[in-house]
């Protein structure tokens, strides 16, 4: 009648031992466990130090994250080793090889980004401050993490961009050149003064403040048209965005003081009704 009971109380006095004698080795592991956590953030803030006196504060949070990650693995083993003397370690790394291969199936998007992100950092095709477009959205390269690639568009929104897309698809890079060229179209009526009215644009663009000196200004004959020509004016300033924006609202303003001064007649827009004198 009693038997279950004096079982059952010997099973649990068992597993009391067991536990009192595995205790110092749960300590053991627990403190490695502690000691190396803390360890990896120091390593990781280390990395990212060094990494940013030479100019490379992406990648030293990449190498300080993987770091981390593997000084956290390799404990990991060690604690398990310790908490379980019996567990040989080609057990652990045979059960280690099947997780990692059901990791890498279940997490493969994230993998990749996490790669792409690597090389991107490596590789630098654009870096912090840069301004990029891609996949239709564009601003400021903010931060480049494991993951995405963080911009920071011109009206003030975050938008995380895969590695993997940043890596794989096309991104315009405005600011990898100091000047970048801007153009405007011009139309006069048919019938001006063509050579006197390039150079009175040209001269009145090259005087804006923020246009640069070298590549020339320039205002060329693009289009012609039964009533008008069209005149493609091109100058070069600040790639930057808001430089970009603010010269060619200056550019706007001296052309359109160039055609007063000067009395260029813009043609108006026309068009032509035809009636049908059959209709009743």
């Amino acid at each position: 009648m009693f038997a279950p009971l004096e079982l059952l109380q010997t099973k649990l006095l068992s597993a009391a031992q067991g536990l009192v004698l595995l205790l110092p080795n749960l300590v053991a592991a627990a403190v490695l466990l502690v000691a190396v956590w803390y360890g990896g953030k120091w390593l990781a803030r280390l990395i990212s130090r060094l990494s940013a006196a030479r100019g490379r504060p992406d990648l030293g949070a990449l190498l300080g994250t993987f770091a981390r990650v593997l000084m956290m693995s390799l404990a990991l083993l060690v604690s398990s080793a310790i908490v379980f003397p019996t567990m040989h370690p080609g057990d652990i790394f045979a059960a280690l090889s099947i997780g990692s291969v059901a990791v890498g199936l279940a997490f493969k998007d994230i993998l990749q980004n996490v790669l792409a992100g690597f090389l991107l950092v490596i590789q630098r095709p654009y870096r912090r401050g840069d301004q990029v477009a891609v996949k239709g959205y564009e601003g400021t390269v903010e931060l480049v993490e494991s993951r995405a690639t963080l911009l920071i568009t011109y009206d003030g929104l975050r938008v995380l961009v895969p590695n993997s897309d940043m890596y794989t698809q096309p991104v315009v890079v405005k600011t990898a050149f100091a000047l970048h060229r801007n153009e405007l179209v011009v139309t006069v009526q048919l019938g001006a003064d063509l050579p006197q009215v390039l150079e009175q644009l040209t001269t009145a663009v090259r005087a804006v403040e923020g246009v640069a000196a070298e590549p020339a200004v320039e205002v060329i004959p693009w289009d012609l048209n039964r009533a008008q020509v069209d005149l493609k004016v091109r100058w070069w300033a600040d790639a930057h965005r808001l430089p970009q924006v603010e010269i060619k609202g200056r550019v706007i303003l001296a052309v359109n003081a160039a055609v007063i001064q000067h009395c260029v007649v813009l043609p108006y827009p026309t068009s032509v009704v035809v009636l049908d004198g059959s209709a009743t």
